[in-house]
């Protein structure tokens, strides 16, 4: 059976048209069920309905507190019953007892060569540390900020005269095949998460996987 994922995002959905694109072209094995977000004026929720998909809005301003905001959004995701959820750009925080119950079936990708500049403003804290290199990691959520285990990432090079703009677009355009390719990877059952961290193919990962020019891992 297609891999059933379920799409949070906050923002611009690119990284959702890129797997409704894909899953169309016939090269990802997936079904996405739905896309939320906490915010009502998304563009990810126009995409999903241009989908025709469940698309839902769930805004924190309209609940008690975070708990009660993370209860209502994870019984709607779990109502229409995926396999995995995607954070692509969600950008609230999400209680820990909501995804320690869901160890193991939600990623996120994050646009930093983690664990490297956890949190916002990835790319100006990068040029600020004068790395020489630069890039995106999808990782499994956990109670700690962009601290789950890391399944893969893709590298980009800081280039002289970069500015947080330009460095921006040049992570962007990997990061959408990398996680279309982890997507594969765990659709096809390769990649998992254990008690010991991310094993790949049945055995343990000793380092992520890392996006070659080809948009596989290499």
């Amino acid at each position: 059976m297609p891999l059933r994922i379920a799409v949070l995002a906050s923002g611009r959905g690119t990284n959702l048209q890129a797997i409704l694109d894909a899953i169309a072209a016939g090269t990802l094995d997936a079904e996405v069920i739905g896309a939320w977000s906490d915010r009502k004026d998304a563009q990810a929720l126009v995409r999903a309905r241009d989908a025709g998909l469940q698309a839902r809005a769930i805004r924190p301003r309209d609940f008690a507190d975070r708990a009660a905001h993370d209860a209502a959004l994870f019984d709607a995701l779990d109502a229409a019953e995926p396999d995995l959820i995607v954070c692509a750009g969600y950008m609230r925080l999400i209680g820990a007892g909501v995804m320690t119950a869901r160890a193991g079936r939600m990623i996120n990708i994050h646009p930093s060569l983690l664990p490297d500049f956890k949190g916002l403003h990835t790319h100006q804290r990068a040029l600020d540390a004068g790395v020489p290199e630069h890039g995106a990691s999808v990782h499994y959520v956990t109670a700690e900020l962009d601290g789950g285990p890391v399944v893969a990432q893709a590298r980009v090079p800081v280039l002289p005269g970069d500015d947080a703009g330009t460095l921006s677009a040049r992570v962007l355009g990997r990061e959408h095949p990398l996680l279309l390719e982890t997507l594969r990877w765990i659709a096809a059952g390769r990649v998992r998460l254990h008690e010991d961290g991310v094993h790949v193919d049945g055995q343990r990962a000793a380092a992520p996987l890392q996006l070659a020019a080809t948009d596989r891992f290499a």
